[in-house]
């Protein structure tokens, strides 16, 4: 009877152990890596544009189910390539060398010289880190050719109208499954120096934007993308009546929304975020390494994303 009790002891025992071990093992799932990341720009598109004068169903969307704020600022001046490149260079431009509206190259020296012989962007870390990765750039402006690595990306379209540009972006997208593409469009820049900001002509062409947005996320899901992408939508400066590149809040003051794959829908976020952050952000999403002369830092910690989604 003593052998036999000790068996059992035993037995149960080492049920027992095997239950905590597979218990430990249910609550650490694999977490998936992000695919893909899809930067939308939206040329002169003012935080104060998110009011009841807007009807912004797509953005608004993006904003409940993910992370933003209204209250991220563009550098100074608040102005085109200065701010384009400082979103996708990780750093202002002290550093990266573009000080004006229509910069083709640094005004001032740059710190750091990378490949094209311009201040190291997103798309350099990208092929350095993630080589095999494919990567491409849209827009309307035809600014924004003068701010990347040409040579790096495996598409680059200057398109004639946003809608010229999506389209030709969209294909690209789908066919090739890049890891990273940049989308800028041009409205509604265009109607706020045409016509002025904070006009019924203005929340038109905003509208227009987020309708755009729209078809990104459709066709994201049509071709079952949506789940492992991520879209950040950004601008890079506001306006004040038909003019921009000034120090007020009106010109200063962008939207800066994340949505996707492992992001926590905080809703609204109450951290300072200056443009450059996005850049860093994004190397964060797809696990990069960023350079030390860089001065952005990512706006969303995934490390308590993975945490949250681990405990429960």
């Amino acid at each position: 009877m003593r052998l036999l009790y000790s068996k059992i002891t035993l037995l149960l025992l080492f049920m027992g152990f095997a239950s905590c071990t597979s218990n430990n093992t249910e609550v650490k799932p694999e977490i998936k890596a992000t695919k893909h990341v899809i930067l939308i720009g939206s040329d002169g598109f003012g935080a104060y544009a998110f009011n009841k004068k807007s009807k912004l169903p797509h953005l608004r969307k993006l904003m409940s189910e993910g992370s933003y704020t209204l209250k991220a600022r563009a550098v100074l001046p608040s102005s085109s390539a200065v701010n384009w490149a400082s979103m996708i260079m990780g750093s202002g431009p002290e550093l990266h060398g573009y000080t004006e509206w229509g910069s083709k190259t640094p005004e001032l020296p740059s710190r750091f010289i990378g490949t094209d012989s311009i201040y190291p962007s997103i798309f350099s870390l990208i092929d350095t880190q993630m080589p095999t990765a494919k990567k491409g750039v849209a827009y309307t402006w035809e600014g924004i050719g003068y701010l990347f690595e040409k040579s790096l990306v495996d598409f680059n379209y200057n398109g004639k109208s946003d809608a010229e540009t999506l389209e030709k972006v969209l294909s690209f997208i789908t066919t090739e499954k890049p890891v990273f593409t940049f989308i800028h469009f041009d409205e509604p820049d265009i109607t706020g120096h045409d016509i002025g900001h904070d006009t019924s002509e203005y929340y038109t062409a905003i509208e227009k934007v987020d309708s755009l947005v729209g078809i990104i996320i459709a066709s994201l899901k049509h071709e079952n993308m949506l789940e492992d992408s991520v879209i950040i939508f950004s601008s890079d400066h506001g306006g004040l009546e038909k003019g921009h590149g000034g120090k007020t809040l009106l010109e200063v003051e962008i939207p800066w929304i994340i949505y996707g794959h492992n992001i926590p829908a905080n809703g609204q976020l109450d951290k300072s975020i200056v443009t450059y952050d996005t850049a860093a952000t994004i190397a964060h999403i797809l696990n990069l390494e960023i350079p030390g002369f860089w001065r952005g830092k990512t706006a969303i910690d995934l490390n308590n994303k993975l945490q949250t989604l681990n405990n429960d």
